[in-house]
């Protein structure tokens, strides 16, 4: 068999198959050598989802002739001033390979003008070189990429439809924005405007505007520095999630990225705040030394290697930790909007024949030992008492103090604490709330002396089948430092002869019997630490006050107060919403008086 070299245009081709694997990856090549070229504002106008054409048109500096013709040729590149800049990479890209590869399988067409020269174009279909002379265009470059892999069907009948390649485009753009809020971007598909931001924004109000508006009054800002390495960016409170994990936006030094490590992280610094299948809304940005980080992995860049991948995940997990305790009990506030519809008025109905108005009657001076005839017309109006209860406060509020969670007025349901604030009303999931608060003080035992135990007057057999049994034994001592006490009593039961006296009149059968059912599922997905916060979040969800259990008063208050010192409050272990409140408005609203 001889060995041959292959032509440059296969080569280019092959190259493209790695680069260009659709429409969004060349749009992203091309907006990152604009903002390589110093550009502050970009306009780009897709077609056919970006199949049909892709343009975009920038302010940086520009290319004479000679400049054009080079960057069209492989691994030319102006990013690079010396050989050993590989090691030291600051821009975004670098490889040389881009446009060369897009104009392989495209017809591509570069216009271009330096400041104070005449501008130039040249045009290249398919590898070959159609058309060149000058252009008359603005100080910048314009860059046209017409019928991507029209000429390469192998490529082009696996490609998505035209809908779903422009959403891939549209998230590159979203991205790229994010990273970089000096600059001014527009995005135009099939002539209709469809993403605008304008250059100077904040970092938070720019990732607000291009994931959701409602995450500007949800977030808390991320800040840490160590070691040479910044972490930066937009967190949502965890009451604020969403069901799939596509809005996660992560990037270093500048660059989009894709990494198992940094997700990996995002939901280890959210272990125990959310549910496994919600997500959070983040944008975070890594400044690492390029040192320290290889950039090089990947032939799209969209994958990064760390010199120091777990100081990188430590501090993530500590950064997005530290931010979201320095909220304390807050959570989303906004009342929903469907739960508010569901309010209406209902129609009142007529007063009973013979009965008499309610305020006439709560004016006579009844006597319930005396007979008479109003005694039994009473009943026929008066409803029966709902699920509710209040009952007078042992002690007023201290006058002149004011608690953000308010004045307990009462319980609804027995579920629901109802409270006063200045502000508006607050209302209380008491068992979501009260799971929330023994978890932290489970916590807070683990790292003093640990979780002190409760020893069984009678020891309580729970039968399990034989699997789950062995789990439980496996992690008996883990289990003991959290204050349970378990051995193996036969094949398929197991023995306990202590509870963490935290969790007071447990369910052993049902607390034992959950912990095997979570060990089931995560045990071998999750590292010691995860499985620790597992353990510690079903104890604390059987420890809690129960929905149905009449509070008093007193205890309303309590947990109220509790609340408002204990960090990570506003949300249950699921990432449920502990609280929410209705305000003076909100109120107003339902009866019409706004």
């Amino acid at each position: 068999m001889s060995i041959r070299r292959l032509p440059e245009h296969l080569v280019n081709r092959i190259a493209a198959g790695e680069v260009v694997e659709r429409p969004a990856s060349a749009l992203k090549e091309i907006v990152e050598n604009a903002l390589d070229a110093g550009a502050t504002r970009l306009a780009i106008r897709l077609s056919g989802g970006g199949l049909d054409r892709i343009e975009v048109s920038d302010d940086g500096c520009g290319m004479d002739s000679a400049d054009m013709a080079l960057a069209l040729e492989r691994h030319a590149t102006s990013k690079m001033p010396d050989d050993d800049a590989i090691e030291n990479v600051a821009t975004l890209g670098f490889r040389g390979e881009a446009l060369p590869s897009i104009a392989s399988v495209a017809r591509l067409t570069i216009d271009s003008r330096v400041a104070g020269a005449d501008g130039w174009s040249r045009t290249v279909d398919n590898g070959q070189l159609v058309a060149e002379g000058p252009a008359a265009l603005p100080p910048g470059t314009r860059v046209t990429v017409e019928q991507l892999f029209a000429k390469v069907p192998a490529r082009r009948k696996f490609l998505r439809s035209a809908k779903a390649e422009y959403a891939a485009c549209l998230d590159i753009i979203r991205r790229l924005a994010m990273a970089h809020p000096a600059v001014a971007f527009a995005l135009e598909h099939d002539g209709r405007r469809t993403l605008g931001v304008q250059a100077g924004e904040a970092r938070e109000e720019r990732v607000a505007a291009l994931t959701d508006r409602a995450l500007a009054d949800n977030h808390v800002i991320v800040s840490l520095e160590r070691e040479g390495v910044r972490l930066s960016g937009v967190a949502s409170i965890p009451t604020y999630n969403r069901g799939v994990g596509d809005h996660q936006y992560l990037f270093v030094n500048g660059r989009p990225v894709k990494d198992r490590l940094l997700i990996g992280a995002l939901r280890g610094a959210y272990a125990d705040m959310l549910a496994r299948d919600r997500h959070p809304v983040v944008a975070l940005f890594l400044d690492v030394p390029p040192l320290d980080v290889d950039v090089n992995v990947h032939p799209a860049k969209t994958e990064v290697r760390f010199r120091d991948p777990t100081m990188i995940r430590g501090m993530i997990v500590s950064g997005l930790r530290r931010a979201l305790d320095a909220e304390g009990f807050r959570a989303v506030q906004n009342a929903d909007p469907a739960a508010l519809s569901a309010w209406r008025a209902e129609p009142v109905s007529p007063t009973p024949i013979g009965a008499m108005p309610i305020f006439e009657a709560a004016s006579v001076n009844y006597n319930p030992l005396a007979s008479s005839s109003f005694g039994d017309r009473r009943s026929s109006f008066l409803t029966p008492p709902p699920q509710a209860r209040a009952e007078p406060a042992a002690a007023p509020a201290p006058e002149g103090q004011s608690f953000p969670l308010g004045v307990a007025r009462g319980q609804v349901a027995r579920t629901y604490i109802v409270a006063e604030a200045e502000d508006g009303l607050v209302i209380v999931d008491q068992h979501a709330a009260h799971e929330r608060l023994t978890l932290e003080r489970m916590r807070r035992a683990m790292e003093g002396q640990g979780v002190a135990s409760q020893a069984l007057l009678l020891p309580e057999v729970v039968e399990l089948e034989e699997p789950a049994c062995d789990r439980l034994e496996g992690r008996a001592a883990e289990l003991r430092d959290f204050g349970l006490e378990l051995e193996r009593f036969g094949p398929s039961a197991m023995l306990v002869r202590a509870v963490p006296a935290m969790l007071g009149q447990s369910d052993v059968q049902g607390l034992v019997t959950d912990l095997a059912d979570d060990l089931a599922a995560y045990d071998s997905a999750l590292s010691l630490k995860e499985r620790l916060d597992l353990v510690a979040a079903t104890m604390a969800c059987h420890g809690s006050v129960r929905a149905g259990r009449v509070l008093s008063v007193a205890e309303m208050n309590a947990l109220l107060r509790e609340m408002e010192v204990t960090p990570r409050s506003g949300q249950c272990n699921h990432g449920r919403p502990t609280w929410v409140k209705l305000g003076h408005g909100d109120i107003e609203k339902l009866f019409g008086r706004k």
